[in-house]
């Protein structure tokens, strides 16, 4: 047997060989806008899933049965673990789904949405409840100031 297909075969093994999407140990917090997203991911998911299957058989792509076989995993178990919480009626304070515009130093000012680990994306301006911004934040009222990044922050609004 030629060389090349060894290491054809055994990238193409390889690639199947997909690790598991690390699972966060922290309590699944979501809010609707992030149930629902989770909801779709795993439609997606099933979908990827059944037209793996559905090809040529498992082994004419191994690395997308590979993928789908994951993501499904992935999505099922944040589904299942999935905490729908909440934005408290009253802004007294930051909480979970709160949005929070803060002031630095500097005179920059910020605004971040609170939300659960899966939708959060500081570019779009969310960030998760674990983050280290966010458990900063948590609990204080307009006016309070946090220390974020080694820098003092004043918090001016919370919707």
């Amino acid at each position: 047997m030629s060389v090349a297909f060894t290491r054809e075969e055994d990238s193409e093994a390889a690639a199947a060989d997909l690790p598991d999407r690390p699972v966060s140990t922290q309590p699944n917090l979501v809010t609707s806008e992030g149930l629902a997203r989770l909801e779709t991911a795993l439609e997606a998911a099933r979908a990827a899933y059944s037209a793996a299957q559905a090809g040529e058989g498992v082994s004419a792509d191994r690395t997308a049965m590979a993928r789908a076989t994951r993501d499904l995993r992935y999505y099922g178990a944040r589904r299942a673990s999935a905490q729908l919480t909440q934005t408290p009626a009253d802004a007294t304070a930051v909480a979970f789904g709160s949005t929070v515009t803060f002031e630095r130093e500097d005179g920059r000012t910020q605004r971040f949405r609170i939300v659960g680990e899966d939708e959060a994306d500081p570019a779009a301006g969310s960030v998760s409840y674990v983050s280290p911004l966010a458990q900063a934040l948590l609990g204080k009222a307009i006016g309070d100031t946090a220390l974020v990044a080694g820098a003092e922050v004043e918090i001016t609004a919370i919707d």
